[in-house]
């Protein structure tokens, strides 16, 4: 199998210490860092002032920013800000999705030193979900609030705790108090832009990013400009085609996110390249307009997650002209989310040599909103997804292990933040003793005697627990296991079996999947009765059970689950994470079922 040469072969340090904790370091130095994003725009404007840099859809084509034009309006914004009074004290609180003027109003922002904190756009467009969004506005305290439609996030903007917040949007409804982008964008000459650009720092605050709320009420984490400079930095260490050309991405993902707004935006903006912004989403009824997007630009980077990779894979084998223009550029195929199944890896590597004779780099990496997030990452070529590599330059892993195996993770270094917004007791906890970040994570060596094979993640720490035999389950892993097993019938699914005799799973169903392939589903107080489709998840399971030993891995019952994970009652994050805790509780019912074998909703192994 031919693969691209453009990649940095690992090479890391190992500290082994007398307590058994082991550190590891890149043996690569730290290249030259920017001191603030808007020092990536100065350069751009500059040297390739024509390039696109944005580009959202607009009727039949493409609303497009060149970084000459960008820079320009940032100046403008950041220019009516400041005569607002607004500085690193007053917020701007960003309610609606990816869009031009969002990204103008962040850079702006970033560019004399007022944070952003932006929030899931589902927050406000789901009444259910209004609750998150004011929690994110009573720990923010922001200044101003935008959104892109007035009149589409009505509901969300008559919110009491939004009262004495400027709301901005680009599409005011003509609802005279709200302020029209357009306002913002004509500027203000009796403001100091440069003297204001010119006191940002690396310690400045650029923004507020929300952690996913998964086993916790969200926290704010402090996203300075050091910490996104010095990330882009290493990512470009590791990925040596990002500074031979200019990039390219056509990416949906939400920049609410850390992934989708700080790593994919800021890679392009810090290497000259440009954002095509994917209105369309891997759901049914949204991935047509994806497709669509992608017959018209494809990318020299593809990122996404699993599903999102399965239904591309789908588009790309049916559309011989969209496989050849999606291919014949491509240098990077980026996973994120959990590990790409085995046969959908071989597709996309089977497609590429068909194009172009060669493999693009497929990878993924580790790390957090708190780590900026890029800490870990596959810089070399593999043949299968679930390894997320090697320390990134300047950065330190301190690895604990809990076994002979596995290790608990944490972290030093410039992109760990320094703190969580207005929560010193929390800020404190996320810290040892050697001021490592505690990330909650684990990690496994792919060869424990080779650290340059890197490492596999394997699950969080919080989320193992014990059967009733006193065996742990490590719970993480094991899910990413099942939704292999089950793949494509399962969108999530959730490991039952604390303080119980056996391990479970209640899966969230693809439904469109299970229409597909003709199960005639019957709705039994949440869950789904099917003969058929039991007796394929029995046939997997029973499979499966066959090739391991041990009670810690193996899955006795199941059980299909027929209302969605519920945003509004706590059960997703905005992230699309599931809260299993909070599937657990608010479905007792269920799973108290699932554990009942004369349940006829039970699959039983």
């Amino acid at each position: 199998m031919k693969r691209t040469s453009e990649f940095v072969a690992h090479s890391v340090a190992r500290e082994d210490r007398e307590d058994g904790t082991i550190l590891l370091r890149s043996n690569y130095p730290l290249g030259p860092v920017a001191d603030k994003t808007s020092d990536w725009l100065h350069r751009w404007a500059g040297e390739t002032p024509d390039s696109v840099f944005l580009a959202e859809r607009s009727g039949a084509g493409w609303r497009k920013e060149s970084y000459a034009t960008t820079l320009q309006k940032v100046r403008n914004l950041a220019q009516s800000l400041l005569a607002r009074g607004m500085g690193a004290d007053t917020p701007i609180l960003i309610m609606s999705g990816n869009g031009i003027d969002h990204a103008l109003l962040s850079l702006a922002a970033q560019y004399v030193g007022i944070p952003t904190a932006p929030v899931a756009e589902q927050y406000s467009l789901i009444h259910g979900a209004h609750g998150r969004l004011r929690h994110a506005i009573e720990l923010v305290r922001p200044r101003m609030a935008y959104v892109v439609d007035a009149d589409q996030y009505a509901e969300a903007l008559a919110l009491d705790a939004l009262n004495g917040i400027e709301i901005v949007a680009s599409r005011t409804g003509g609802s005279p108090s709200v302020t029209a982008f357009d306002d913002l964008l004509k500027g203000d000459d009796s403001t100091d832009i440069d003297a204001a650009n010119a006191a940002v720092t690396p310690d400045t605050v650029a923004k507020i990013l929300m952690t996913s709320g998964s086993t916790s009420a969200p926290k704010g984490v402090m996203t300075t400009q050091r910490m996104m400079c010095v990330n882009q930095t290493q990512i470009a260490d590791a990925l040596p085609f990002l500074r031979a050309r200019p990039p390219r991405v056509v990416d949906w993902l939400p920049w609410n996110h850390v992934f989708g707004g700080s790593h994919n935006f800021n890679m392009m903006l810090a290497n000259g390249g440009s954002f095509y912004i994917d209105d369309g989403k891997p759901v049914k009824g949204l991935f047509d307009r994806t497709v669509e997007n992608l017959s018209m630009v494809t990318g020299t980077l593809c990122f996404n997650v699993p599903v999102g990779f399965s239904m591309l894979l789908g588009a790309l084998q049916n559309d011989a002209a969209l496989r050849q223009h999606f291919f014949e550029n491509l240098d990077l195929i980026f996973y994120a989310g959990a590990s790409l199944p085995q046969d959908m890896w071989q597709g996309f590597e089977a497609m590429a040599m068909e194009v172009k004779g060669e493999v693009p780099l497929m990878t993924a990496s580790w790390g957090l909103t708190e780590t900026a997030p890029s800490t870990l990452m596959q810089l070399e070529p593999i043949d299968r997804s679930g390894i997320v590599g090697v320390p990134l330059t300047g950065t330190t892993i301190k690895l604990i292990p809990d076994d002979e195996m596995r290790c608990e993770v944490r972290v030093k270094g410039p992109n760990v933040m320094q703190g969580y917004f207005d929560a010193p007791q929390k800020t404190a906890d996320a810290f040892d003793s050697e001021g490592y970040f505690i990330t909650g994570d684990a990690m496994v060596f792919v060869d424990p005697k080779d650290v340059n094979k890197g490492m596999k993640f394997d699950g969080r720490i919080s989320e193992d627990f014990k059967l009733l035999t006193g065996t742990w389950v490590r719970a993480a892993q094991l899910r990413l296991d099942m939704l292999a097993c089950l793949a494509p019938l399962a969108s999530d699914l959730v490991i039952t079996g604390a303080d119980r005799d056996q391990i479970g799973v209640m899966i969230f169903p693809v439904k469109a999947e299970l229409e597909r392939e003709g199960f005639d589903l019957t709705e039994d107080n949440g869950a789904f009765r099917c003969a058929l489709l039991h007796g394929e998840i029995h046939r997997r399971l029973a499979e499966r059970a066959r090739e391991i030993s041990g009670s810690s891995t193996l899955i006795s019952r199941a059980i299909v689950l027929s209302e969605p994970a519920s945003m509004s009652d706590g059960e997703m994050t905005a992230k699309g994470n599931l809260n299993f805790r909070k599937v657990l509780t608010r479905r007792k019912n269920l799973l108290d079922r699932l554990y009942d074998d004369a349940d006829p909703a039970v699959v039983t192994v």
